[in-house]
């Protein structure tokens, strides 16, 4: 028996709360959570938290800023009743795809109108993204001016000419509009450092969650941060799955997640494969061309696609189809935490991925019900349990970020 040890259970995520408490061999602590007629959160906590160790879980998902507005609020209730440290669990950390760099809007789309729903769901799966920024209005001839490089088999645009078609288009005008063009260039709030502001001032003593997409959150933060790793629960069902696992393909989807994939692909000593977005020279009318393009050979292979986070799912369609083009006989997607918001599990119905791999970081009881047998689901519920009951007794968590632990 734990002593002097609460874990309360926000909102977002309760089956997973409840299985870690049962893992602790606790009873999960007094927190009643509502809302007002106007939307405002109310937060009362039955139990008596003075100087003792208070673990609040609560995942970024579902209802993003509800639930965290409701984790900034207990965790303020806790610090206000003597508790004499408060630790934020957040399996999945919300806002972690918003670094304080502008965003890079050839990433996942921004959500659509609610006014204007998509009616049109025959996804094609192409490996050509549509491009966020349409270039056809800068004039008949986009490089008329330009040097583009002629003795060169480039797989992404020249520096310099990418600086001058930006440069460009921000000083062009639409004709007619008498509007005047200052050069300003859009910024974007810089989140990752709000979020962490707000949970230190909170009152958190410490952050616990798993598989950061942009690690450094990190250093966003002057309070302890574990950064679990969903790898090792990966590489078991790998190992103990998939049949001749060494004989199959590990593949990035991008190349943002190289360094993950590899990783996973030299412990287990598979080969590796990676899907690289190309952007030519050559312009569309819809702006530079981009075409995803396969480096390794997956012909005849089962390809394990490797990727720490899918919302939208569609960068990890395109790439099944890819894959299945290039000869795959099996595509499946092993992923840390699966979102899948919006039409996401829709295009995965009807995309070319065989299996779907994903842990309970995020509820998945709807998704399982949609997916059926396509959709495999990994328990997060021990590592977690591990890491609050050896940071409550003092204990070193350097065992949970060794990869090759099975917890």
């Amino acid at each position: 028996m734990v002593r002097n040890l609460v874990v309360f259970g926000g909102s977002s995520h309760p089956d997973l709360v409840e299985r870690i408490c049962n893992i602790l061999g606790i009873p999960q602590g007094g927190l009643h959570t509502s809302k007002f007629s106007n939307g405002e959160t109310s937060v009362s906590i039955k139990d008596s938290v003075r100087e003792k160790d208070v673990y609040v879980i609560q995942s970024g998902c579902g209802h993003v800023n509800d639930n965290f507005l409701e984790l900034l609020i207990t965790i303020s209730a806790c610090k206000t009743a003597s508790a004499r440290r408060v630790t934020a669990v957040m399996p999945f950390f919300p806002y972690s795809r918003q670094p304080d760099v502008p965003y890079n809007k050839h990433g996942a789309p921004l959500a659509k109108s609610s006014t204007t729903p998509r009616t049109d769901h025959n996804y094609t799966f192409e490996s050509v993204p549509p491009s966020p920024r349409s270039h056809s209005s800068l004039g008949h001839n986009l490089t008329n001016g330009l040097s583009v490089p002629s003795q060169r088999n480039s797989y992404f645009l020249d520096r310099d000419l990418d600086r001058k078609l930006k440069l460009k288009d921000q000083m062009w005008q639409p004709e007619g509009t008498g509007e005047i063009n200052t050069g300003y260039k859009e910024w974007v709030a810089q989140s990752g450092t709000l979020v962490a502001d707000l949970l230190t001032c909170a009152g958190a003593d410490h952050i616990i969650t798993m598989d950061l997409h942009d690690p450094q959150f990190q250093g966003f933060f002057d309070i302890p941060v574990d950064n679990l790793y969903g790898r090792p629960l990966l590489q078991h069902y790998i190992v103990s799955s998939i049949p001749n696992f060494q004989e199959a393909v590990i593949v990035s989807p991008d190349a943002g997640g190289a360094k993950r994939a590899t990783a996973i692909a030299d412990a287990l000593g598979m080969d590796f494969a990676l899907i690289h977005k190309e952007r030519r020279t050559k312009f569309t009318e819809k702006g530079p061309a981009a075409t995803m393009m396969l480096v390794g050979d997956v012909s005849n292979r089962v390809a394990l696609l490797i990727d720490d986070l899918v919302d939208t799912s569609n960068t990890i369609t395109r790439a099944a189809k890819l894959l299945k083009d290039r000869g795959a006989t099996h595509v499946c997607a092993i992923i840390t935490h699966g979102i899948f918001s919006g039409d996401a599990i829709q295009r995965i119905q009807a995309s070319a991925l065989d299996e779907v791999v994903t842990t309970n970081s995020a509820p998945q009881h709807e998704h399982k019900l949609a997916l059926g047998n396509k959709l495999v689901i990994l328990d997060v519920s021990k590592v977690f349990a591990e890491a609050i009951r050896r940071i409550h007794n003092g204990e070193s968590v350097s065992m949970l970020f060794d990869h090759g632990a099975g917890i």
